[in-house]
């Protein structure tokens, strides 16, 4: 097993290892419940980690990860409602209109 990176929180950790599960690179969270010693230990070696089962998924792994945080903001109002929407979103929240090219 090779280490990845370490994540914000527990919630973040789990979706990483799921999307990085269903890319086809086998991932698990360790150090999952290690943030209640921290103060003990220092805080950065608490944080949940991602590890690979395979050291051969770790370069690519990590450029899906790294694309994973490149996700584009935009702000635009729906032309069929008028919402504005704020985000990553390509569909209307409010009536499910797709965003306009």
């Amino acid at each position: 097993m090779r280490r990845l990176r370490s994540a914000p929180n527990a919630a973040i950790a789990q979706i990483w290892a799921d999307l990085l599960c269903e890319a086809g690179y086998p991932a698990t969270v360790e150090r999952r419940y290690l943030g209640s010693v921290a103060g003990e230990l220092p805080p950065d070696q608490c944080l949940p980690e991602i590890w690979l089962r395979h050291g051969e998924h770790h370069a690519a792994a990590r450029a899906l990860l790294d694309e994973l945080e490149r996700v584009p903001q935009r702000q635009w109002t729906c032309a069929a409602c008028g919402e504005r929407i704020e985000g990553g979103f390509e569909q209307c929240w409010a009536c499910g209109a797709a965003m306009p090219c």
